[in-house]
C-alpha cells in the first residue's frame, strides 16, 4: 500500500500563509482522489479539499477562496497552500488517498493560527 506523510505544519499568524505537503511512499496516480482533511479539538474530522487523478477540486465553503490544493504527479506529492488563515483553522490536519482497493491516511501535522 502506498503511504502518506505530511509536512509543513507549525504556528501561522492570522492573515499568513501556510503550505502544507504530503509526499506518497508510491505512484500517487493510484489515488483517484487526494485530499486534506482536518480535526480540531473536541471535533469530528471534516474535509477541507479533494483534488482528483484529473484535476477537478472540491473545497468546504469554509476555506474557499482561502485555500487552494494542488497535486504533483511527477514528484507523487500533493500540496495544501493556505493562505489569510484564521483562527478557527487550527486542527490536525490529515493528508488521505482513496483508491480502488483501499483508503490510505498520514499520521496528521498540527497547524495553529494564532498571533
Amino acid at each position: 500500500q502506498v503511504r502518506l506523510v505530511e509536512s509543513g505544519g507549525g504556528l501561522v499568524q492570522p492573515g499568513g500563509s501556510l503550505r502544507l505537503s504530503c509526499a506518497a511512499s508510491g505512484n500517487i496516480l493510484n489515488f483517484y482522489v487526494v485530499g486534506w482533511d482536518r480535526q480540531a479539538p473536541g471535533k469530528q474530522r471534516e474535509l477541507v479539499a479533494r483534488i482528483t487523478s484529473g484535476g477537478t477540486t472540491n473545497y468546504a465553503d469554509s476555506v474557499k477562496g482561502r485555500f487552494t490544493i494542488s497535486r504533483d504527479n511527477d514528484k507523487n506529492m500533493v500540496h495544501l497552500q493556505m493562505n489569510s488563515p484564521k483562527p478557527e483553522d487550527t486542527a490536525v490536519y490529515y493528508c488521505s488517498g482513496r483508491s480502488t482497493e483501499y483508503d490510505s491516511w498520514g499520521q496528521g501535522t498540527q497547524v495553529t493560527v494564532s498571533s
